[in-house]
């Protein structure tokens, strides 16, 4: 019973932040490096298995999808990174519904619609415009400056751990006023990231820790088949950075937050907690 009203009780929050949810374009002109003319994101659900995951491609106007908090608002932002291996965005798995649930608990919620299919370049320079813009409104949404977060989950958790460390490459030519605010995440949340080794097990070359680097929280589950992250840990380990490296013994790669699945229920509280205690919230 008790785990039927939490299910009913989610649901009902993530249908408020849903209806509450509106959309701010990252970059006004053009889109730096982008040579197709903008248009809505193609819906790519249909070229993959169903599990109920709503899967966009072809982005070609970045966005973010902004939920914001309700009265317990804590002034704290997070800008989050769907996953789906470069080719797509899984949009509700890994956006949508965590940020209903980041809004829950009083954070400013940003799901970010960054370019794919396959655009390194482009995909950083739209979340280090993501940063910026979020940055520039914090005293519109009541935000607090210093409390601007990024988090990802499997290919998105790339791309966050690479704005993380390397908000000091000048990715593109300034657009506006905008361009001239930080880019530096004050904290970074991983969960089961993709992709940050290399062949032989080594910290890819693009995320380089350094004293500047913001807290970082990484979650993985042991049997994730897309290895696990130990090199980042021991790279942050070794600069002696905040960090908090959790690996749970089950629960495989792309499961968001969604019951069932044993590292899904495991990292949200983990989070949660971290969050708490890095950003000196009650």
């Amino acid at each position: 019973m008790r785990n039927l009203i939490t299910i009913l009780a989610f649901c009902l929050l993530t249908n408020l932040s849903l209806a509450q949810s509106s959309v701010i374009k990252l970059w006004p002109g053009t889109v730096p490096g982008e040579t197709e003319v903008k248009h809505p994101p193609v819906d790519y659900t249909a070229n993959t298995s169903g599990n109920n995951i709503h899967r966009i491609s072809n982005i070609t106007d970045p966005a973010l999808m902004v939920y914001k908090p309700g009265k317990n608002a804590n002034g704290a932002a997070v800008i989050i990174c769907p996953g789906g291996g470069n080719k797509y965005l899984a949009v509700n798995l890994e956006g949508e519904e965590v940020a209903a649930w980041l809004a829950a608990q009083g954070y400013m919620a940003l799901v970010l619609e960054y370019r794919v299919p396959l655009k390194t370049l482009g995909s950083f320079q739209d979340i280090q415009r993501a940063v910026r813009l979020v940055r520039s409104k914090a005293f519109e949404w009541k935000l607090k400056s210093d409390m601007i977060g990024v988090m990802g989950f499997s290919a998105g958790g790339n791309l966050a751990a690479r704005a993380t460390t390397g908000f000091k490459n000048r990715s593109y030519a300034p657009e506006d006023k905008i361009d001239s605010i930080s880019c530096r995440p004050d904290f970074s949340l991983l969960i089961y990231p993709g992709s940050l080794t290399t062949s032989d097990k080594k910290l890819i070359p693009e995320v380089k820790p350094t004293e500047e680097t913001p807290p970082m929280f990484v979650f993985v589950a042991a049997d994730d088949p897309y290895n696990i992250p130990f090199p980042l840990g021991q790279a942050l380990r070794e600069a002696k950075l905040p960090f908090e490296f959790h690996v749970t013994p089950k629960g495989g790669h792309g499961y968001g937050l969604r019951r069932g699945n044993p590292a899904a229920e495991a990292w949200p509280p983990l989070a949660e907690k971290w969050l708490k205690a890095t950003l000196g919230l009650k």
